[in-house]
């Protein structure tokens, strides 16, 4: 019956580690390459608060013209899926790092239009 010992000592995750997982959960999010996304981090009253400045993946108008549907199935409208975004992208950065973050802010930097059934 072997017990497992805590070892003492300090456990701490990097802002550069901070921000690569952060803007990896944005692109994911935002459909965009990692690259595209810019984080930075402020303390809020003690806790930690991320913001992200991104581009949004969004089909071009042509293709919404044609059916109107398509806006709906990729998430809604910029608006939608942005809000959205912040509890995803907030859970998945506490997941992955052990962070706790007190919010995300958001801010939608530019619009990268794709067409469905694109060979990529």
């Amino acid at each position: 019956m072997g017990t497992r010992r805590e070892l003492s000592g300090h456990t701490r995750i990097s802002t550069q580690a901070l921000t690569s997982v952060a803007r990896a959960a944005a692109a994911e999010a935002f459909d965009v390459a990692p690259s595209s996304v810019r984080v930075s981090w402020a303390d809020d009253a003690g806790s930690l608060a991320l913001s992200v400045a991104s581009p949004i993946s969004v089909p071009s108008l042509g293709a919404v013209r044609q059916r109107p549907e398509r806006v709906a199935r990729t998430g809604g409208t910029v608006a939608d899926r942005a809000t959205a975004a912040k509890l995803g992208i907030l859970a998945q950065v506490e997941h992955l790092t052990g962070s706790q973050l007190s919010r995300v802010d958001i801010r939608i930097s530019g619009i990268q239009p794709t067409d469905e059934g694109r060979v990529q």
